[in-house]
């Protein structure tokens, strides 16, 4: 059965996991992510979660500090749409087989196009663009204006919509001239778009695609049934030697990412935090420790196991896990394909959703401020800085051996094969 469900499952997967749109998505976002982890390093600086941090540096620095630190985080923090069409044009582009820097030049052009670059001041207009549209607020019209724009410079390409340069012009010359009317082309398409959508009662783009699209998928995805749907189908995946988050994350990381992106700006100007499931919930409180949250299955491997096989393979996969990386263990015990290790791997990061979910939803444990830790931050550190209370970090103790309690009846069975066989050969 396992066989024939592999059979099936595996090439969905690949087919999911490949497909260049989400596949452009996902590597779009990882291109900024490096700059949204630098930065949140300086706002977690800047809002560490110490009594008197704040009132101590203003003493030595006086009150400006704080604007200082602002400064660094709102550099990327109000542009996270603009970024995000920078990105996946980039990535869209090049796995379409475009130069990158043409797509991703088009694709910003285009965005400027649609962005309202007017601001009512009293009574006077002024040139001026806010950061709301350039910000969180307009990730998803980044996203969709990144794609669209490249797909219709790709089709220009195709149909060989270029202007032919005679033999001797430089390289430089030449390949500006190729992309003129491709270039073209795409800023007429939205230079119409933005005279359509200034015809209808929403007025612009950005209304149109937050009111009917980022508003309502912000709502779905913020729901305990969103992530419950996703760990399940990431933890499945896992058991079939499949990189689970690599699929899911295709579809889910894009609305993930905007509610984050929510938590962060309110944290960052001291507003009451909206969103319970975040990025940060689901790596800090739902799989620590790697996919399964095997952490917990590595303590139990470590000092209650009697094989030398399971035993030693604890210790050797501990230190890996403790920083997220869960991958020798589950390649090394194995868990792929292993219907008793399965469940309990499957089991465990559900109960953590769940766990987390009421503790948040109760007000227990505060929400997830939305700054992105390096993914190597270890469990109880992560839920300390991530949440800003010593509650965070006690939520994921209690995780931890909740944990160990769920995968312990399972990995004994396996330890007394392996002792067996272990006794057997000697």
């Amino acid at each position: 059965m396992q066989e024939k469900f592999e059979k099936k499952l595996t090439p969905l997967a690949n087919k999911l996991a490949e497909n260049v749109v989400l596949k452009s998505l996902r590597d779009g976002f990882l291109i900024i992510t490096p700059l949204i982890i630098i930065i949140s390093m300086f706002l977690l600086i800047g809002n560490f979660p110490i009594p008197g941090w704040t009132k101590f540096w203003t003493g030595v620095f006086g009150h400006r500090w704080i604007e200082w630190f602002s400064a660094i985080s709102g550099s990327v923090f109000n542009f996270t749409g603009l970024l995000s069409c920078f990105g996946i044009s980039y990535a869209y582009g090049k796995n379409r087989g475009l130069v990158p820097v043409h797509a991703t030049a088009v694709a910003l052009v285009s965005f400027f196009i649609l962005t309202p670059m007017t601001l009512t001041v009293g009574k006077q207009e002024i040139g001026a663009v806010k950061t709301l549209y350039l910000g969180p607020n307009g990730i998803f019209l980044g996203m969709f204006t990144a794609l669209v724009s490249v797909e219709l410079f790709r089709f220009a390409k195709k149909c060989n919509w270029t202007i032919k340069m005679p033999k001797g012009v430089p390289d430089m010359v030449r390949e500006s001239f190729d992309v003129l009317l491709p270039s073209g082309f795409v800023i007429l398409i939205f230079f119409l778009i933005r005279i359509i959508f200034s015809l209808t009662t929403m007025g612009t783009a950005y209304n149109f695609i937050y009111t009917l699209l980022q508003a309502p998928l912000k709502h779905v995805g913020n729901s305990l049934g969103s992530v419950f749907l996703y760990i399940l189908i990431a933890s499945i995946l896992w058991c079939f030697g499949i990189n689970g988050p690599s699929v899911v994350n295709s579809v889910w990381s894009p609305i993930f990412f905007v509610l984050s992106q929510d938590n962060l700006k309110a944290f960052q100007t001291g507003h009451s935090l909206p969103h319970i499931y975040t990025e940060q919930f689901i790596e800090d409180f739902a799989t620590y420790g790697g996919g399964g949250s095997v952490l917990s299955l590595i303590i139990v491997m470590v000092f209650v196991c009697k094989s030398k096989r399971i035993k030693e393979l604890g210790k050797l996969t501990i230190i890996p896990s403790i920083f997220g990386i869960g991958e020798p263990l589950i390649y090394g015990l194995p868990i792929v394909l292993n219907p008793i290790i399965a469940i309990p791997f499957v089991i465990t990061p559900v109960v953590n959703v769940l766990l987390s979910g009421l503790a948040f939803s109760i007000h227990l444990v505060p929400y997830t401020n939305g700054v992105m830790l390096p993914w190597t931050t270890p469990p109880i550190i992560s839920g300390w800085l991530t949440t800003g209370s010593w509650r965070g970090a006690a939520l994921q103790i209690v995780e931890i051996i909740i944990g160990i309690m769920i995968y312990l009846p399972f990995i004994k069975m396996l330890d007394k094969k392996y002792l067996r066989d272990e006794t057997a050969t000697e």
